[in-house]
């Protein structure tokens, strides 16, 4: 019997022939095809590589494993996708690259093992399995060169391939078409700034923009996507889901499954939360939007940069971010090695063919050296000019709840107190509540409380926070309300942590710039606990850039215009300034360090774990599962 009767007679699952299963794959390959998200070339390339894929299940020992639904015996059976790879004739590529490429796809296309290993060192068993059949020579030359340090369209093929398999597999569509995006920003009938404007008319080009507090950068960002596929990357998760439920609810409206995804660790909860669908429902939501399908996602960078470390099935994202757009917001905001991965990851997305857009409100000039010196020149373009928001008097003492209630008691209004440490923020809560603040007037926010609190609390201040709000309230947060939030309060009093973290705690007062600046609105204390430095493993803040940043508000004189702040960020946090700096330092080592990463070297658990270098556990405090044990009891039985 030839193989093209054995691949409709013999099964790929038990349901399903392996010809039956292999059309349907192909089938994913042409809607990328027909998407434009791949090239002729590309594609020719990965039809072959889902034709053949499967071909080693073809041997016997997989039948009848698949028949008597017994276990992988590794004594008797080889992998499919090794044995797949004595079935690609290389006699039908007319260069050895694309050869090799699709070689390698089909081989690592799963990865339970060390497959290269295997297809080596198990030579003979492999031979065993597939002597009915008429299989190629895979010369010693071409498993060296698979062994070798290989470019990115290795793991791009590798990406397409895994990406049209599962698909296929879980019969979910591969990827669902953006022709939604644009005619919704239309909807909006906004007249567009000057920023969209230079978004849009530089859709095709890596840029990095800096622009002010308020000038619409989401807009922007989703305008310079357009009715491509596109991710939104932020770095804290308040911010995440107030731009989700804002795109979700304000913009798209219909079908928002079909269209936008919510990704980080705990999008499901707030989705359950906040949603009326069901928990399986959101369950099969999420199952789409981690296998990358949904045409936009608003995600934290962990969920989508841990390609970078190389783990077994990274080559999916980098394949899909190929021929994607990435916006990147307040990219100042992470420490020097999440800088790293991104800059590192920045350069790969540009190497296989994906775009992105760096949107900040303020971008430190030491940063955008950084980016520059590895991804090489990118347009930049600044906008900063606008109407003064902010009258600021500079404490040099440490934040003081005393100084906060006396103000309070003359102006009342919507106050907003941002610590450095939810330590602070704790302490500054019972301290007002010691001096007289009512409990009615005072509310705290920060990342430790249980996640039905939490976001309980978000929904709250998002709602106050709004400019046509008006209430005598105190808001105690943490850097969680620092970037990206829609709010809009009457006085701040913030600790410094450095410039660039200020100016961003500045855009949550007097955000529409449409209130009087007569009076200081914004107070910042400049002493704060040394302990807080970096030493070592212990401390966050980088002593170098808070003095420089300290010694910056010293030029500083009540009002402060959005131009100043721009000046003073690139006067003073410069890569001369900062060269012997702990964050250079240790962005530098980090870099370093990721380029010397091979693939296979972490598994994604691994990665997990050294994406932060942080381990944390999920815990019941013990107030509430002895108030609860009756029903999580009844939970863990169902």
């Amino acid at each position: 019997m030839d193989i093209e009767s054995l691949l409709q007679k013999l099964l790929a699952k038990p349901s399903e022939s392996i010809r039956e299963h292999t059309d349907k794959v192909k089938t994913q390959a042409n809607e990328l095809k027909k998407l434009n998200y791949i090239s002729e070339e590309t594609y020719k390339l990965l039809n072959l590589a889902c034709e053949y894929h499967d071909y080693g299940k073809l041997n016997k020992e997989f039948q009848n494993r698949i028949n008597t639904h017994n276990k992988f015996n590794p004594e008797k059976e080889i992998g499919h996708n090794i044995l797949s790879t004595y079935f690609l004739d290389k006699n039908i590529f007319e260069k050895r690259e694309d050869y090799l490429r699709v070689l390698y796809a089909i081989l690592n296309h799963h990865f339970y093992t060390d497959n290269l290993e295997v297809l080596e060192n198990e030579r003979k068993l492999s031979l065993d399995l597939l002597s009915n059949f008429n299989i190629q020579k895979l010369s010693l030359k071409d498993l060296k060169n698979l062994k070798s340090d290989l470019e990115e369209s290795f793991d791009v093929l590798t990406g397409l391939l895994n990406k049209c398999d599962y698909s296929a597999s879980g019969n979910y569509p591969i990827e669902y078409k953006n022709n939604f995006l644009l005619d919704s920003l239309k909807n909006l009938n906004y007249s567009w700034n000057n920023l969209q404007h230079y978004l849009i008319e530089n859709r095709n080009e890596n840029v990095i923009v800096v622009a002010n507090t308020g000038m619409g950068k989401t807009e922007a960002g989703l305008l310079w996507i357009g009715d491509n596929k596109g991710f939104f990357v932020l770095p804290l998760k308040t911010a995440i889901n107030s731009i989700y439920k804002r795109i979700a609810q304000d913009l798209i409206k219909t079908e928002v499954e079909k269209k936008i995804i919510l990704l980080h660790s705990e999008a499901t909860d707030y989705l359950f939360t906040n949603t009326n669908h069901s928990y399986e429902y959101i369950k099969e939501y999420m199952k789409m939007g981690k296998a990358l399908s949904i045409p936009l996602t608003v995600s934290t960078l962990d969920q989508i940069f841990n390609f970078v470390f190389m783990y077994p099935g990274h080559e999916l994202k980098l394949a899909t971010l190929s021929y994607s757009k990435v916006v990147l917001d307040e990219i100042q905001a992470y420490s020097p090695d999440l800088l790293a991965y991104i800059v590192i990851g920045l350069k790969k997305i540009k190497d296989v063919g994906g775009k992105f857009a760096i949107l900040t409100a303020t971008l430190p000039p030491f940063i955008k050296k950084c980016i520059e010196e590895e991804i090489g020149p990118i347009k930049y373009k600044s906008f900063v000019k606008g109407i003064n928001r902010h009258n600021l008097e500079i404490k040099n003492f440490q934040i003081s709840a005393e100084f906060i209630y006396n103000h309070y008691l003359k102006k009342k209004k919507k106050t907003l107190i941002i610590c450095n440490t939810i330590k602070k923020a704790q302490e500054l809560y019972k301290e007002l509540l010691k001096l007289g603040i009512k409990k009615i007037e005072l509310e705290l926010l920060h990342s430790k409380y249980l996640k039905k609190d939490r976001l309980e609390k978000e929904i709250d201040i998002l709602h106050f926070g709004k400019t046509e709000v008006d209430g005598d309230k105190i808001w105690i947060s943490t850097s969680l309300v620092e970037a990206s939030l829609d709010i809009d309060f009457d006085y701040l009093f913030t600790e410094l942590n450095d410039l660039s973290g200020l100016f961003q705690r500045l855009g949550r007062v007097n955000r529409k710039g449409n209130k009087s600046i007569k009076e200081t609105n914004a107070f910042v204390f400049t002493e704060i606990n040394t302990n807080l430095f970096i030493n070592g493993k212990k401390g966050f803040i980088d002593k170098d850039i808070f003095e420089l940043s300290k010694k910056a508000l010293s030029e500083v004189n009540e009002i402060l215009s959005e131009e100043q702040k721009y000046n003073l960020i690139e006067k003073y946090l410069t890569i001369e300034n900062l060269k012997e700096s702990t964050f250079i330092e240790n962005f530098k080592k980090n870099k370093n360090y990721m380029k010397e990463i091979w693939r296979g070297k972490f598994t994604k658990d691994d990665v997990a774990k050294e994406f932060r270098d942080i381990i944390s556990y999920k815990c019941i405090p013990k107030k509430i599962y002895e108030n609860n044990k009756t029903l999580i009891n009844k939970l863990i039985e169902i």
